[in-house]
């Protein structure tokens, strides 16, 4: 996608999360982040948000840590979210598209890189905001939830880090029924390797919509959302060691 369409997902996702969070009260358990409540989902995502701002607005080339989360609650807190996201939207809109700075993903460019990533991290926690509520996640555009399941694949699970590790080779294919789309994941005692290819035979096959896909493979769907074919253990291995955590 474009750095101007992930912008503008930004500000939707944002919007989206705070309407959710404030419908459901800072008190409210969220489902698919168990142990929080919505207060720690808003300072979890506003400390986020300002972290990524100030790269860009401070120049940092090397790793900044990010602030302490504030004591905030209720309306203050709701606003005091706003208020970041607001700052983050900004920042990234009125960056010079040469400016410098720390990322820790392949991106075109630092500004490129911040948009994608926050408008992902926002709308992931949109859908966490939401579960508060109770019900469904609201919709994902195709195109969006495309975007996200490359990062995911192809950035987050291509580092290092990734825990995502078999003893033997394996192959996990990923395909979408409402686009053209597949990815083939292969696995080892080393860090994933990604395809936006099918070639070979899987293992193991995950296939649905790119909504769901998006938001299964970012554990915010159960599995049971898209079909699963061939190894099982495949897929259960993926939902217990591919979380990304804050770090």
């Amino acid at each position: 996608m474009e750095t101007a369409e992930l912008i503008k997902s930004l500000v939707r996702e944002g919007q989206l999360l705070a309407a959710a969070a404030a419908g459901a009260g800072p008190e409210a358990s969220v489902p698919t982040c168990p142990g929080w409540q919505v207060r720690d989902l808003l300072r979890h995502v506003g400390v986020v948000h300002r972290w990524a701002t100030a790269f860009i607005t401070e120049g940092y080339t090397d790793f900044h840590p990010a602030d302490d989360q504030p004591e905030l609650d209720g309306d203050e807190l709701l606003e005091w979210f706003r208020g970041g996201h607001g700052l983050l939207v900004a920042a990234l809109s009125e960056a010079p598209a040469d400016v410098e700075c720390w990322t820790f993903l392949p991106a075109p460019s630092p500004v490129a890189f911040w948009a994608r990533r926050q408008a992902h991290e926002t709308a992931v926690h949109r859908t966490d905001a939401e579960s508060a509520l109770g019900g469904k996640p609201g919709p994902v555009a195709a195109d969006f939830a495309l975007d996200g399941i490359d990062e995911l694949l192809g950035a987050f699970h291509a580092r290092s880090r990734s825990r995502v590790r078999t003893a033997e080779p394996r192959v996990l294919r990923v395909r979408t029924i409402d686009t053209d789309d597949v990815w083939t994941v292969r696995l080892s005692a080393d860090a994933p390797r990604t395809e936006r290819t099918e070639e070979g035979p899987a293992d193991c096959e995950l296939s649905g919509t790119a909504e769901q896909l998006y938001l299964t493979l970012w554990n915010r769907l159960p599995l049971t959302t898209v079909s699963v074919t061939g190894d099982a253990e495949l897929a259960r291995l993926w939902r217990e060691l591919s979380a990304i955590t804050w770090s």
